[in-house]
């Protein structure tokens, strides 16, 4: 397992890391956002669709469950927030989204880690004074280690 953590200071350099991610994802990529409300989830996925060329507005699709957005790769945006069971997971088709080669990402993943292929990425955020935010990525699977080790070195920088 690869992980590494850093200190955010704004929404702005939330938005910053979102887009550096979504200028180089590649196809079948998938993150698991975990945070509480106001972490900025959904501000993060803003920065990922336009790193990825999307222009349009981006909003958190709590109510609808999945907004797609098209970009260089199409964006797939869940939130899990109002779900209770695997199974409403399982009725949106998610594994058949996650199938279609964009990128998917999902807004409180946490509730059910189990439905993410192995190859998902996770970013977790925590709430410190003010704007502050812990980000702490994580990468399981071999196969997006190197992924995540150079997101991690693009961001020191």
């Amino acid at each position: 397992m690869l992980t590494g953590s850093f200190i955010i200071q704004s929404p702005e350099e939330t938005f910053q890391l979102g887009r550096l991610i979504g200028s180089g994802a590649p196809a079948g990529e998938v993150w698991n956002l975990v945070g509480p409300l106001g972490a900025g989830k959904t501000h993060f996925v803003k920065g990922l669709a336009a790193g990825l060329g999307f222009e349009g507005p981006v909003t958190s699709p709590t109510f609808n469950l999945q907004n797609v957005y098209e970009a260089r790769l199409p964006l797939y945006h869940f939130d899990w927030y109002r779900l209770e069971k695997a199974a409403e997971v399982e009725d949106l088709g998610f594994s058949e989204w996650v199938e279609k080669g964009g990128v998917t990402v999902v807004e409180w993943g946490d509730k059910f880690p189990k439905l993410f292929p192995p190859v998902a990425l996770k970013l977790a955020m925590e709430v410190l004074e003010g704007e502050k935010r812990r980000f702490i990525l994580e990468a399981v699977h071999p196969d997006v280690q190197g992924r995540l080790g150079e997101i991690l070195k693009c961001w020191s920088l």
